[in-house]
């Protein structure tokens, strides 16, 4: 009976049917009749359907019996991956007890390598996290060139990805992502376990972002769902794989697909693959943040951020959004100054939109030179629409509509090659102050007409789908305050306000006693007068 558990586990193992895997290989080792490599290929199949806790069991298991049999190098194999995992789990104390377990192995195995260079691993991920990306990347092509040499195509798959974050970390994009392209050919040739294959999906999929990579991350995401759909029982890796696609709905705006996907990866998630939780918490709130449902946002930032890392730049945006200037820009400055240049990239964009709304016009400079800067050094169409965007809002807010007006259209160009409609939209708005600056308000309203009809058919916030407000607002208005200014001069009750924005009555009131103190108004009907005489009516 044993014995039938056993070869049926094996298959199952073998064939990618890991709770078979589990089940089989779990009763055959209740009947002793397993191997230290059956005990392993048990700890992986645990830790891949979500079972961490029996899976560090079994793997911890493992290394004592290859150990027993003299197998010093499968010995700390099992040593390191126990490093690795409960380092991922957070269980810092235990993961550095089993590194250093590894090591004294190491010191103590006659033969060369004899951790084929895994031990290296950790120490570059801990080199490229503290930002010494030269550093990072020496110690990966020590443990790449020990891994080689040991033909172990999992370590030098693991060292290559970061010979290759490391790279772009340093400004090197190109050839960074030309180095984890490789390691993807490892994966997708099957030369590689399914940890390592995950690992590299996820680690691909987040430099892509780094390097606003669109088009790379479309195709690497479709092929991350062929492998996790070949692998259904997969619960690790499968939460990020639904997040990545998440990102993917959203930039195309395709909100509720998005959502969807988000909540598949939320569930996933939960059900074991702790990795994917904060992106799918952050992602359900810039779907809500995109459709103004502020106390839906709210909660989900809230979600992200309880697993240590910052919901940025959503949550500084939602706080520009709700009247709050001051808060989002603090929140975006400090989240910029703690990021290494690769981590900042991402933030700038949002850096710039809010500068202008706080009238922080060198601040917003700064912001989009370095954009550009990028852009030029290496031009994705991602980036220069990005790049193009950010230099239209900024010549704007410095007086050089003209300007203005030829990058909107540029970035307007760019978001409509990429499918991007939101920022399309956004683009053709810009595009409308620019030309209402010259005078031609017949040409401003088509503009406006059609970044409106995008704005609804993606179900917006109602401030985008009105018209959305110009970056410098007159007298220090945010965007959200000049959205209710609109909304009073269009004779509507705090009420029907609040319907509108999906906002409380207590934060109309709030934002309208801000409108007051800002322009030294004192009722509705002088701020309706002051709407009409500076152009914020319809």
């Amino acid at each position: 009976m044993g014995g039938s558990a056993l070869d049926v586990g094996r298959a199952a193992y073998r064939e990618n049917r890991w709770n078979d895997a589990v089940a089989e290989l779990e009763l055959a080792d209740r009947d002793a009749v397993t191997t230290p490599l059956d005990l392993e290929n048990l700890a992986t199949a645990a830790f891949l359907v979500g079972r961490a806790a029996d899976g560090l069991d079994w793997l911890a298991r493992a290394h004592e019996a290859f150990l027993a049999d003299g197998d010093d190098v499968a010995a700390i194999r099992c040593a390191a991956w126990l490093g690795m995992m409960l380092s991922d789990l957070g269980d810092h104390a235990r993961s550095g007890g089993w590194f250093a377990r590894a090591e004294r192995l190491v010191d103590a195995s006659d033969e060369p390598d004899a951790d084929h260079g895994f031990l290296r691993v950790p120490h570059g991920l801990q080199a490229l996290y503290s930002g010494d990306a030269e550093g990072a990347e020496r110690i990966f092509r020590e443990a790449e060139l020990r891994a080689r040499r040991a033909g172990d195509a999992d370590i030098a798959a693991l060292a290559g990805l970061g010979i290759g974050q490391s790279r772009i970390m340093l400004g090197d994009l190109g050839a960074g992502m030309r180095l984890l392209d490789e390691v993807m050919v490892a994966v997708t040739t099957g030369e590689l376990s399914p940890e390592a294959s995950g690992i590299a999906y996820c680690a691909l999929l987040q430099s892509c972002r780094l390097a606003f990579d669109l088009r790379r991350a479309q195709e690497w995401t479709r092929a991350l769902d062929r492998w996790c759909a070949a692998r259904p029982d997969l619960i690790v890796f499968t939460g990020q794989c639904h997040a990545h696609r998440a990102a993917l709905f959203l930039a195309h705006g395709a909100w509720a697909e998005a959502e969807a996907a988000a909540d598949e990866a939320m569930q996933r998630s939960a059900r074991g693959d702790h990795d994917g939780i904060f992106a799918s918490a952050y992602l359900r709130g810039e779907v809500h943040r995109l459709r103004g449902e502020d106390a839906a946002a709210e909660a989900s930032y809230e979600a992200a951020a309880r697993t240590g890392f910052e919901p940025q730049p959503g949550l500084a945006l939602l706080r520009l959004a709700q009247g709050d200037s001051a808060t989002a820009r603090r929140m975006i400055l400090a989240a910029a100054d703690r990021l290494d240049p690769s981590e900042r990239r991402v933030l700038l964009p949002a850096v710039v939109e809010i500068e202008l709304v706080a009238g922080e016009v060198a601040g917003a400079r700064g912001a989009a030179d370095e954009l550009v800067a990028f852009s030029r050094s290496e031009s994705m169409p991602l980036v220069d629409a990005l790049a193009e965007s950010a230099e239209s809002a900024v010549l704007l807010a410095e007086g050089d509509a003209e300007g203005a007006l030829a990058a909107s259209r540029r970035a307007w160009v760019r978001w409509r090659e990429l499918e991007v409609p939101f920022e399309a939209a956004r683009s053709r708005v810009l595009a409308a102050r620019c030309i209402r600056a010259s005078g031609d308000e017949a040409s401003a309203a088509m503009e406006l007409d059609a970044a409106r009809a995008i704005f609804e058919e993606l179900g917006a916030a109602p401030g985008f789908a009105v018209a959305w407000p110009p970056v410098t607002a007159p007298d220090g208005l945010s965007p959200r305050e000049v959205e209710v200014l609109r909304l009073v001069a269009a004779g509507h009750s705090n009420r029907e306000i609040a319907a509108a924005l999906y906002l409380s009555e207590k934060t109309i009131e709030r934002h309208l006693s801000n409108i007051f103190g800002k322009l030294g108004l004192t009722s509705r009907s002088a701020a309706t007068a002051y709407a009409f005489r500076h152009g914020l009516a319809d």
